[in-house]
């Protein structure tokens, strides 16, 4: 034995042998590592859980942990499809992120015709009321009755004393023409003339010609009652006749300047009442009347000034006064009289934004919507287009509602998707609805399985697409209504030549397919109208049509399967059509097993 292991060539032999075996068995038998890790994945292939950030929804991950986001732990997340996934302009949230975010919801309601507008202004002078007092001869102020501005002055209160040379010429002139006035009258009553134009009354020429004596000064009068506001002079100055000596306003009535935006002013008309508040005069309230409404909106604020006549008599309104006003309104007819509160919007440019709740989801989302605002009215403003009655808006933590969406990469105020209606004058989707009316009624005729119907209704659509003048359509919105036209009348046309339900509503598809491509691009004046969906239309392939109302009733099979079908998408009036498609959401890392 010892002689074996003195063999240097044997015991190398037998090691390698050793080293072999042992390399050949680890390759055969899989290590503990790959048995964990098989095992891990069959615990979670089975266990199935996925988990999420409750304020980045789109973080989906395999195991527990921290959101790669904002660094929150992570939830369970459910493993049904989200409302999200099917529209972009949703945003989904969990209800711990609702509650962080402090989101309250309110219902769209409508508003009493009668309501306030809530306006600020000033208290101005009545310029009417605004007088100059001048110097009718030229002189020098010899006395001063009225030294300081804010004094009050009543109609002839003496303000002042002139020393006037000249005046004393006149005089002397006077008195020499009435001493041979019966030679001379025409001198006479020039002179007598003068002194009138220098506002000497008749009792004081007649004064100067009776006693024969020249009076050297003479007072300043006011000529109206009122506040000097403005004194010119100082005993001793020189004026000449024309001079302003002081300025005098009347406060006994005065303005009420408010300041209306475009969209207040469709609410104010000249005679309406106005109530306001002076800051200055707590727990008192006046009341004015508007007399007029500046036609010119000033381009650096953006508002128009209604004035207001408001009785002064007290004297405690003060010009530069600010004041709080509300003017009591009335909806114009056919004025929208859906209202939401102020804190609902968000406002990107011309763009008006809210976030609408998404009714029946497993977890809080909320739809992004661009709407169309009218007028303010105090705290709520009012919904041209864009929402319905009882429709369930976010009023409080909208922007935070927008700030996850951006964050999530979902559409949102700044990242909105691209518009697909254009604009297009109102006479023009007047026309496209009354096209719309006669499809509907084509559609009509096919839920009647009524040929006849059918047929008659296609002469109408004929005569409408006629009668849809291109007029203010121009570039890219002209040639896709000219292609539109030409798709309509062609399959209107192919649907003439069929004498049978089936051909007629084989070629309908065609129809509706243009008609929905119509709605989508231009619009309709209709408060609402619906994208219906049948599965089992032409072997199961499917087919859509427009319908004004909600429920369904099928064309393409009539009576045979009257409500087979689902509303695809409701389209509002004045709502814009956005382009499909996702927008591009943040790529969340994380660990793969």
């Amino acid at each position: 034995m010892k002689e074996i292991f003195k063999n240097k060539k044997v015991l190398l032999i037998i090691l390698m042998a050793v080293v072999l075996g042992g390399l050949m068995g680890w390759w055969i038998k899989p290590s503990s590592d790959h048995q964990d890790e098989e095992f891990h994945q069959h615990e979670l292939s089975e266990d199935g859980q996925i988990w999420t950030c409750s304020m980045h929804p789109q973080i989906r991950l395999s195991e527990p942990g921290s959101c790669p986001i904002c660094g929150m732990d992570l939830i369970p997340a459910s493993s049904k499809r989200s409302a999200a996934d099917a529209n972009p302009m949703i945003h989904e949230m969990t209800p711990q992120a609702v509650a962080m975010a402090n989101i309250h919801t309110s219902r769209v309601t409508g508003v009493s015709p009668e309501g306030e507008l809530f306006l600020t202004g000033k208290v101005k002078a009545d310029e009417r009321q605004l007088a100059s007092v001048t110097a009718k001869f030229p002189g020098r102020i010899e006395k001063l009755f009225v030294n300081f501005t804010g004094q009050v002055v009543r109609t002839g209160e003496r303000l002042a004393t002139i020393y006037s040379p000249e005046l004393v010429t006149t005089q002397k002139e006077l008195l020499e023409a009435a001493s041979t006035k019966e030679t001379y009258p025409q001198l006479y009553t020039a002179a007598r003339e003068k002194l009138r134009l220098w506002k000497l009354n008749e009792n004081q020429i007649d004064e100067i010609e009776k006693t024969g004596k020249v009076r050297d000064q003479f007072d300043v009068l006011s000529d109206k009652s009122g506040i000097v506001t403005q004194r010119n002079i100082a005993v001793g100055d020189y004026v000449n006749t024309g001079s302003i000596l002081f300025d005098v306003v009347d406060l006994s009535r005065v303005w009420i300047m408010i300041d209306a935006y475009e969209t207040d002013l469709p609410f104010v008309k000249i005679g309406d009442e106005v109530s306001f508040t002076a800051a200055g005069i707590p727990s008192q309230t006046f009341t004015a009347r508007v007399t007029y409404i500046d036609p010119v909106i000033n381009p650096g604020t953006r508002a128009a000034s209604v004035r207001a006549e408001a009785n002064n008599r007290s004297g405690e309104l003060r010009p530069e006064m600010f004041i709080n006003a509300r003017v009591k309104t009335t909806l114009r007819k056919g004025q929208s009289s859906l209202a939401i509160p102020r804190t609902a919007l968000l406002w990107s440019g011309k763009r008006s934004i809210v976030y609408v709740k998404v009714q029946d989801s497993e977890f809080p989302a909320f739809e992004m919507r661009e709407i169309t605002i009218g007028s303010r009215m105090g705290e709520m403003y009012l919904v041209e287009a864009g929402l319905e009655a009882g429709e369930e808006i976010v009023t409080n933590g909208v922007f935070s509602i927008d700030a996850a969406a951006q964050l999530s990469g979902n559409y949102s105020m700044l990242m909105r998707p691209k518009t697909k209606t254009m604009e297009v004058p109102q006479s023009f989707r007047q026309q496209i609805t009354a096209l719309a009316d006669a499809y509907f009624k084509i559609k009509d005729g096919l839920v009647a399985d009524d040929t006849k119907a059918t047929k008659s209704a296609l002469s109408q659509l004929d005569l409408a697409l006629g009668k849809v003048s291109m007029d203010g359509l121009k570039g890219k919105t002209h040639d896709h209504w000219m292609a539109l036209k030409q798709q309509l009348a062609e399959a209107a046309k192919m649907m003439q030549g069929e004498e049978t339900l089936v051909g007629l509503r084989q070629h309908f598809s065609m129809l509706s397919e243009n008609m929905l491509e119509v709605t989508e691009s231009f619009g309709l004046e209709k408060d609402k109208v619906f994208k219906d969906f049948c599965p089992m239309a032409f072997d199961n392939q499917g087919a859509f049509w427009l319908s004004e109302t909600e429920e369904i009733l099928n064309p393409y099979f009539g009576e045979a399967m009257l409500s087979c079908g689902e509303v695809k998408k409701t389209y509002l009036k004045g709502q814009k059509v956005f382009e499909e498609g996702e927008p591009a959401k943040q790529v969340a890392g994380g660990h793969n097993h």
